[in-house]
């Protein structure tokens, strides 16, 4: 049995709508648009995360959170959640910070040597 996934506003909507097809068609957007709010919101969260690593300094643990970041948004893509130039575009801004981050770290070491 399938659980009730409608929200007021998609309720609102279906009721406003005429026909029974346009009816059935607000319904699965918005049941759609449920489903994929989770797999977006990870994606927008995985970058914050590997953002803020890179930002702190701890290169090691930013790499790692990068490649999730960079899984979850090719997850997201291949879904068809996030198009897929969006989701290149993201992965390319966030391994450009990451690979800018680490000559200046490697320079702050040598400098404190």
């Amino acid at each position: 049995m399938a659980e009730n996934t409608e929200t007021k506003e998609t309720k609102a909507v279906a009721k406003k709508v005429k026909s029974t097809s346009a009816q059935k068609y607000v319904r699965v957007s918005g049941r759609k648009q449920l489903r994929n709010k989770s797999v977006r919101s990870q994606a927008k969260t995985s970058i914050a995360r590997a953002e803020k690593l890179i930002s702190s300094g701890e290169l090691e643990a930013a790499r790692a959170a990068a490649l999730a970041a960079v899984a979850s948004l090719d997850k997201a893509a291949g879904k068809g959640i996030l198009p897929g130039n969006s989701a290149a575009r993201r992965k390319s801004r966030l391994m450009k910070k990451l690979n800018a981050a680490a000559p200046a770290a490697k320079a702050g070491s040598k400098e404190s040597k």
